[in-house]
């Protein structure tokens, strides 16, 4: 059986843009964003990139003609061949039914209310409807489908089944929470013997969405909502834990049953009008230090305790051992962390495709049917594009003129001559095999450099990423070697940096790059089976330098998407002062002069 599943719209950003006054980037993150394609057949998930890669557009919603033609290729498959098209929303007449009941039930005037129906009417025609997405796929691809190959599934299970996929398919407890699906912003339940079961109780509105909440505050601190929140967690670091939280005493209302109620306007100028209020900042202190780690503190505090409180309700429900956390609330590794560690879950699993690229691949294998997999199957990020070494030396020649390269005769020659550049400060691009999926660069097309230097963050955020001096990032390092570097509690491997731990403390002064404000490390392991050329270079590093792990960020700059190509990556390092690049066996140096 062969299952495509996708994510993205094509008038996405139009609709949003025109109806509800988004603008920028923010017309493609309310619904859709993160568009991406993967290919399953009979089970095996065998092809998955986001559009973002091969568009260059950043967080793009659109329709992703180009992934789906990538994967389609990839795996010598036509259209025509494919028995069920999987498409992670499903907007049913009973979802719109509650949309509609939504809007005459709410306390505005009756021109309001008549506004708000024309707009969503004509957003759930244009757009979310199953004949808006079944027209959006024919016109798109040319490709005439038959109307029943096409499967909607629901947002959340499509969240689910990517993390249980990914997770091998046993039975956990499960917790979801994002954004926004069709109605719900959270759900939490069980996977026993593939079959899920909601624990309705436990079920979150999305108009009191932690995901839209923290986004707010995002917007607040000056940052992009739903993109840029992982700033905000860095943030909140530079500061102590609140002795109190004026969130949780004014905004948050939790419910015995594992549910909760957020309080806050939708309005921005009403909800900063509230903020200002509630941390007593104006303007002018919302541009100082300071406030923005006070504010970003608070708003970690109220992720966590929220999520915690949702735990309780979980394990009281639930007698599984393991938790599945998926959505775009997932990639909180600083609280994912904690949830596990103040738990009674023994094991707790976050996939790479936690938030919204996630879904196309949930999607696809929830349709497919949701399997266990082998005990020895080896679970794959790297399901994206690769390129062969007659490709690599075409793009090597179109800049011929700015670059020389050296050509390695195997991989050990090339783990061995960059550790040797890495055991200085050279700043290297990392370039190998098939892209990662998901939105951290998982050691394929990485930015690599030693954190044994304590000024490398700054080197890499300002004249590499041109990014926030304030940002961490990530050590990688071999799985064997991670419980000797970090505590990692009842965690023992974290391949998907999904999890915060502390570093060691006889370790942080030998990595000072790698450690974060507060001591601790987004940490990646990684072993033989799933990346071999970066665990042969951890091993060459570890032993010319006695340093145990490598700084890994990804390979782009900010704003721009992780390359894809040899040439998205010859542009990039060419564009920033990565002093190396290394292709597959090709060690890249730019010309003097």
């Amino acid at each position: 059986m062969i299952v495509l599943g996708y994510n993205g719209f094509t008038r996405g950003a139009e609709l949003f843009g025109r109806l509800y006054g988004a603008t920028g980037v923010g017309r493609n993150l309310l619904v859709g964003h993160d568009a991406a394609a993967a290919l399953a057949i009979d089970g095996e998930v065998v092809a998955a990139v986001e559009e973002e890669q091969l568009s260059r557009v950043k967080k793009t919603s659109d329709f992703p003609a180009n992934a789906i033609s990538w994967c389609l290729e990839s795996a010598g498959v036509e259209l025509g061949q494919v028995d069920v098209v999987a498409f992670p929303w499903r907007f049913s007449p009973t979802v719109a039914e509650e949309m509609i009941a939504r809007i005459t039930a709410a306390d505005m005037p009756v021109a309001a209310k008549f506004d708000a129906l024309r707009r969503t009417g004509e957003l759930y025609t244009d757009m979310l409807s199953r004949e808006a997405v079944y027209g959006d796929f024919v016109r798109r691809t040319g490709h005439a489908l038959d109307p029943n190959k096409l499967a909607l599934v629901p947002h959340h299970l499509a969240h689910l089944m990517c993390g249980a996929y990914l997770a091998g398919g046993d039975d956990a407890a499960f917790l979801v929470s994002d954004g926004r699906a069709e109605t719900l912003s959270s759900v939490m339940g069980e996977l026993r013997d593939g079959v899920v079961r909601l624990f309705d109780e436990g079920t979150v509105d999305m108009a009191s969405s932690l995901g839209v909440a923290y986004g707010r505050i995002t917007r607040y601190l000056g940052f992009v909502p739903n993109n840029d929140e992982y700033k905000v967690m860095g943030l909140a670091a530079y500061g102590p834990p609140p002795q109190h939280n004026p969130l949780l005493e004014h905004v948050v209302r939790l419910h015995e049953n594992g549910s909760y109620t957020l309080s806050i306007p939708s309005d921005i100028g009403a909800y900063y009008a509230l903020f200002d209020d509630l941390f007593g900042g104006d303007s002018e202190k919302r541009e100082e230090f300071d406030f923005r780690v006070k504010v970003a503190g608070l708003a970690q505090h109220m992720v966590e305790a929220v999520t915690a409180h949702q735990l309780r309700a979980l394990t009281a429900a639930s007698s599984l051992d393991t938790l599945l956390f998926e959505g775009g609330l997932a990639l909180n590794c600083v609280a994912n962390t904690k949830m596990l560690e103040r738990s009674s879950f023994t094991g707790m699993e976050v996939s790479f495709g936690a938030s919204d690229p996630g879904v196309a691949i949930g999607a696809a294998v929830y349709t497919a049917g949701l399997r266990n997999l082998p005990a020895d199957a080896v679970t794959t990020p790297y399901l994206g594009p690769s390129y062969d070494e007659r490709q690599i030396l075409d793009a090597l020649a179109q800049y011929a003129d700015r670059v020389e390269w050296q050509e390695e005769p195997d991989t050990s020659v090339v783990a061995e001559r960059t550790a040797q550049l890495l055991a200085g400060k050279t700043v290297v691009g990392w370039f190998q095999g098939r892209a990662e999926f998901g939105p951290r660069a998982l050691g394929n097309r990485s930015i690599l450099a030693n954190p044994a230097h304590p000024d490398i963050k700054d080197i890499i955020n300002l004249r590499v990423k041109h990014r926030e001096p304030f940002r961490p990032f990530a050590p990688v390092v071999l799985e064997s070697e991670a419980p000797r570097v970090f505590e990692m509690g009842k965690k023992t491997s974290s391949p998907y940096m999904t999890f915060v731990f502390p570093v060691r403390k006889e370790f942080q002064e030998r990595i000072p790059g790698a450690c974060h404000v507060d001591g601790t490390a987004r940490v990646q392991t990684v072993d033989e089976r799933q990346n071999p050329a970066l665990a042969e270079l951890l091993r060459a590093f570890t032993a010319r330098t006695a340093v145990p792990c490598l700084l890994n960020t990804s390979f782009n700059v900010a704003g721009e998407p992780i390359v894809c190509s040899p040439r998205d990556a010859l542009e990039c390092f060419l564009a920033t002062e990565i002093d190396c690049l290394v292709i597959d066996r090709f060690v890249v140096t730019k010309k003097s002069g």
